[in-house]
């Protein structure tokens, strides 16, 4: 199964050489245990753009689509068995990261 491992960032500031360096590691393992789909880090918000195409013109509007302390910094897309074990890396993500994880399964 697969599931989506967002990294949830709540401060100003990008990681540390030293998080950035256990992101790596941890990166590294879960490519060599089979768990490694797809990752990516993100812009800061003030680098969106939201497009609403639902009306009969699209809207373009710089900036986030949410005003928010926190925000979505990255992402892993993780191959799983179950649950527990996507919650078991999302655990040693967060640790690696040093930021909040949330995990969500794809349906």
């Amino acid at each position: 199964m697969r599931y989506l491992m967002s990294v949830i960032q709540d401060r100003p500031e990008l990681g540390t050489e030293q998080e950035q360096a256990a992101i790596d590691v941890f990166n590294a393992r879960l490519q060599e245990q089979g768990h490694w789909v797809f990752a990516g880090g993100l812009g800061f918000p003030d680098t969106a753009t939201v497009v609403d195409n639902r009306g009969g013109e699209a809207l373009v509007t710089d900036g986030p689509f949410v005003e928010s302390k926190e925000f979505l910094a990255g992402f892993w897309i993780l191959e799983a068995a179950d649950l527990d074990v996507a919650l078991a890396l999302a655990a040693e993500g967060s640790k690696a990261c040093n930021r909040r994880i949330e995990i969500r399964p794809f349906l």
